[in-house]
């Protein structure tokens, strides 16, 4: 087996993966190298929503466009379904009409729609309780991403990717990649190591004030649901995506919240429901923080998750599945490439969108690589 390669991309994940097809794209002869037997992490324990609208407007929103047209082109060579496209916001409140006029009026709502109480219901019957109104955007995509990651992989294998799977990497410098199985010689090097901090430029990490985000998540059975026409959002998520909440018009909005679902707050709970192709549904999700998160999921804060969706749908779906994931987080940034060597990228999506905007951050790493 060769040693040697244009590009030595170092974690499977999606954005490991995402260096792998940016790499291809340019016909430079790639290996991906992992710890695992396969993709097992944030990559595959989340909702495979490609989140477009309501992404941080500016260069987050825009490297989501892109990583959606990726996933766009590439999903149908790789045999990766699409389940849904599209988004629907429901406005639970007066406040929220607000937050997604001031929207629609941004570049970041173009092509959208906003959608009176009758027409909302009218696309999505299954909605109960008190309506506002909502907002629907035609950018955003689901796939099912326990299936698509290893789809993507397998698609980049036989188009001459190289794969080194249960293989530990222990150190990088210029020009090498050192691992369990020898040392592998690479003229570029990506690291993309999601969450783990402390392996390989453990100093590099440090400046970016990293730590990780716990989430809970759950597959329920709704069947009186129906099928979903997108990916569904309510005001909780307005108040938590910084399209929307970075808007002044969301402040009201948030005030409101703040007194009236303080515990769905502190928890960071906010509704997001996508629908998979047996009709089952994937929900979640909740937001705890610390360097190592404890691996236990207590029932209140699936208690709270699925309030919120009986606030939305009128009824409390039945659970067969749960599971928690984590993810880089920082404060005060999404995602960083950092640049240990001219030859070496560190790249870490910071802020749990890594299927929604990993593939355009691994666009502009291998750009930088490559010229």
């Amino acid at each position: 087996m060769s040693h040697s390669f244009d590009l030595a991309i170092v974690g499977a994940g999606v954005v490991g993966l995402g260096h792998a097809i940016a790499g291809l794209r340019r016909g430079l002869k790639v290996v991906v190298i992992d710890r695992d037997a396969q993709a097992n992490g944030a990559s595959i324990r989340n909702f495979g929503f490609v989140t477009v609208t309501g992404q941080q407007r500016g260069e987050c929103w825009r490297r989501a466009m892109r990583s959606r047209d990726i996933w766009a082109e590439i999903a149908p060579q790789a045999g990766i379904e699409v389940i849904h496209r599209g988004l629907l916001v429901a406005g639970r409140r007066p406040e929220a009409m607000p937050v997604l006029e001031a929207f629609l009026a941004t570049e970041m709502g173009e092509g959208c729609e906003l959608l009176t109480p009758d027409e909302a219901r009218a696309r999505l019957p299954a909605l109960s309780g008190e309506l506002s109104g909502a907002l629907w955007s035609p950018h955003d995509m689901r796939v099912e991403s326990r299936d698509a990651i290893p789809k993507l992989a397998a698609f980049l294998a036989a188009r001459g990717v190289t794969f080194r799977r249960e293989t530990a990497v222990t150190g990088v410098e210029p020009g090498k990649v050192h691992t369990s199985g020898g040392t592998v010689t690479a003229a570029r090097i990506v690291v993309a190591p999601g969450d783990d901090f402390h392996t390989l430029f453990e100093d590099r990490f440090t400046a970016y004030g990293v730590t990780r985000c716990k989430l809970h998540m759950l597959r329920v059975s709704d069947p009186a649901l129906g099928r979903l026409p997108g990916s569904v959002m309510t005001d909780l998520s307005l108040g938590r995506y910084l399209g929307y909440a970075e808007l002044p018009e969301a402040e009201p909005l948030k005030r409101r919240l703040a007194v009236e679902q303080a515990e769905h707050l502190k928890h960071g709970v906010h509704l997001i429901v996508v629908q998979s192709a047996d009709g089952s549904l994937v929900v979640g999700d909740s937001h705890h923080y610390g360097a190592t998160p404890d691996p236990f999921a207590p029932d209140f804060v699936d208690e709270l998750i699925l309030d919120e969706y009986a606030a939305l749908f009128g009824r409390r779906p039945q659970v067969t599945e749960r599971w928690l994931g984590t993810y880089a987080s920082a404060s005060d940034r999404l995602a960083f490439i950092d640049r240990p060597h001219d030859d070496i990228r560190l790249v870490v999506v910071t802020s749990g969108t890594g299927a929604s905007t990993g593939f355009a951050i691994a666009e502009e790493a291998v750009a930088e690589l490559f010229g």
